[in-house]
């Protein structure tokens, strides 16, 4: 019925500060529907994520996002039909519908949403990628959709790097791809520069990569969004970097979650204003 609560939420860790929450109850003031969204730590429900997972799908939850660090262990209990999602291996969007659970990766379209927002049709350029967990892989596919011919992926876990690498080559054979644990050894001739790891969030202080080796290059992301300055982007635009925050890949993922939750309309704009009337 329209007057029925769509029941939402988030499983993470250190998510107390996530803006997810606020983003789909307006979502559902839009569109005159109550919308609760609930912060789902496993550790704080006693229970690990695959028994936190299985009772949520039977508490009557419309769906879930799932965020760091369980992306990757959510895809192994999803329904997922799309092709660069599945070899991705990484879902942060979940519905609980007839046959089963149904994966997707908004931080996949979320990404290409925010990045043509900005910079439209041109293509990305040799991008170094520092961070290769589930955000980082998401983010990677986005740039082959955008185009991608040369990315350096930077990671202290090697062969975690390598496997993404090696599944990017499957999705896009002629694509080519460096692995290293050095950011800045991996920086040379880059176009852009994407920080896809925790470093720089609340809670985790500093920048994965000194500012002297973000010269030559054209662009910066950050996935980072709390805070939404962060020391990355400041340095990067210091370097003279155009910069797309965070903040952008929040709204865009945020966006196409409703969509896939619940099939109602949304006004971005409005969503935009409403969110940073409650910031204030």
């Amino acid at each position: 019925m329209a007057s029925s609560t769509i029941r939402l939420g988030l499983i993470g860790d250190n998510i107390a500060q996530s803006q997810a929450p606020r983003l789909h109850r307006l979502a559902g003031l839009q569109n005159d529907r109550a919308v609760t969204y609930d912060r789902l730590v496993p550790h704080e429900q006693g229970k690990a994520f695959d028994p936190l997972f299985s009772d949520i799908a039977d508490a009557g939850y419309r769906g879930v996002n799932i965020t760091y660090p369980y992306k990757e262990r959510a895809s192994t209990k999803v329904i997922i039909e799309d092709d660069l999602v599945r070899a991705m291996g990484a879902v942060n969007t979940v519905v609980f519908a007839e046959g089963g659970p149904h994966g997707f990766n908004t931080d996949y379209s979320g990404f290409i949403r925010a990045y043509r927002r900005i910079w439209g049709v041109t293509e990305p350029g040799p991008v170094l990628m520092i961070g290769a967990g589930g955000v980082g892989k998401a983010i990677a596919f986005g740039l082959v959709a955008l185009g991608l011919q040369d990315i350096r992926i930077a990671d202290l876990d090697i062969p975690k790097a390598q496997g993404l690498a090696s599944a990017l080559r499957l999705a896009c054979p002629h694509l080519h791809a460096d692995v290293g644990s050095d950011a800045g050894g991996l920086s040379q001739g880059v176009n852009g520069i994407i920080n896809c790891t925790p470093i720089g969030m609340d809670g985790y202080p500093g920048t994965p990569l000194d500012r002297r080796f973000m010269a030559g290059a054209s662009w910066a992301f950050d996935a980072v969004y709390t805070p939404l300055n962060t020391v990355f982007l400041e340095d990067a635009r210091k370097q003279g970097l155009q910069t797309i925050s965070g903040y952008e890949l929040f709204i865009g993922q945020g966006l196409d979650a409703w969509r896939i939750f619940t099939g109602l309309p949304l006004d971005e704009d409005r969503l935009r204003a409403d969110l940073l009337n409650l910031s204030k």
